[in-house]
């Protein structure tokens, strides 16, 4: 399953939309539930970023972030 993680950069500063970042994690899960734990807490364990949202992505809606952002798989 690859999920979404939109984030913000720092913990130290209140989110703004226009700093939201994303990144793209591949993750082995039973479920939707239980992947979104396990990305949450790759994220938290490599990172200082303030996670916002993590949603998984169908299949159609990987196929457009494929071919309109700068889709990269992060590997921690």
């Amino acid at each position: 399953m690859i999920y979404k993680v939109f984030y913000q950069e720092t913990k130290d500063r209140s989110p703004r939309r226009e700093q939201t970042k994303s990144l793209y994690l591949e993750v082995e899960a039973a479920s939707e539930l239980e992947g979104r734990i396990v990305a949450r807490q790759l994220v938290e364990q490599h990172t200082d970023f303030n996670i916002e949202l993590i949603e998984l992505l169908s299949d159609n809606h990987l196929e457009y972030e494929k071919s309109h952002t700068d889709f990269k798989l992060t590997e921690f």
